[in-house]
């Protein structure tokens, strides 16, 4: 979320990898337009379109699942269909409780996979496989995870040292999974995403700390 310097969404509608592969399919055969049915059916037949789902599933061990309204995220198979090279930190400028209570509005039009809560806590709302509106900028939103931390930019109390550890192991295995470089480059803040309107995590977020405690969390199993 963020304090605002507009909206997240998803609002860019150029076509996404998958779009552009059901177009070349549709000219394959012989540019004869593809009924409704017959398009639903190519598009699950596509690489990475099957992977198995269960309900209430985390991708963090220890994190609580409370699902988001799928208003506010897109279905995907990341990352066969998009490669996923960046952890995105944001600050929810509310309570845990708040961030929650928008991310399940299907109004609100934005969420993002997971929430820290200031005790440490973890809740994951969006699969990683799929793709949050959470950044502002659908590129971002395609090729990035999420992390909400409960509190305010201008309130340095927000950032606890459980908040700290625990974001630190998730962004850590995070990074495990995708093989993503723990970098300044690759973990970056909301308000460094091209377009972004927000100031998140704002000047109290102390990165130096935290690059030291995803490092460190890489070494360990978690």
């Amino acid at each position: 979320m963020g304090a605002k310097k507009g909206g997240k969404g998803d609002a860019d509608r150029r076509p996404g990898r998958r779009a552009l592969l059901i177009g070349a399919a549709a000219v394959v055969v012989g540019g004869a337009a593809l009924e409704r049915s017959g398009l639903s059916r190519l598009w699950w037949r596509l690489p990475g379109a099957q992977k198995p789902r269960v309900q209430g599933a985390v991708d963090f061990g220890g994190a609580r699942w409370v699902e988001a309204s799928p208003a506010n995220y897109r279905r995907a198979d990341r990352p066969d269909d998009y490669r996923i090279d960046r952890v995105v930190v944001h600050v929810t400028q509310g309570s845990y409780a708040s961030a929650v209570k928008v991310f399940q509005d299907p109004g609100h039009k934005a969420a993002a996979h997971y929430i820290v809560r200031k005790d440490g806590h973890v809740t994951q709302m969006i699969r990683e496989l799929d793709v949050a509106f959470h950044a502002g900028n659908r590129e971002y939103n395609e090729r990035s995870v999420g992390i909400e931390h409960e509190g305010f930019v201008e309130d340095a109390s927000s950032f606890t040292d459980a908040m700290y550890a625990a974001s630190a192991r998730l962004t850590a295995r995070i990074c495990a999974r995708y093989g993503i470089p723990v970098d300044r480059r690759h973990i970056i803040g909301h308000a460094e995403v091209p377009g972004a309107d927000h100031t998140d995590p704002g000047r109290h977020w102390d990165w130096d700390r935290y690059l030291r405690l995803v490092r460190a969390a890489r070494t360990t199993r978690t």
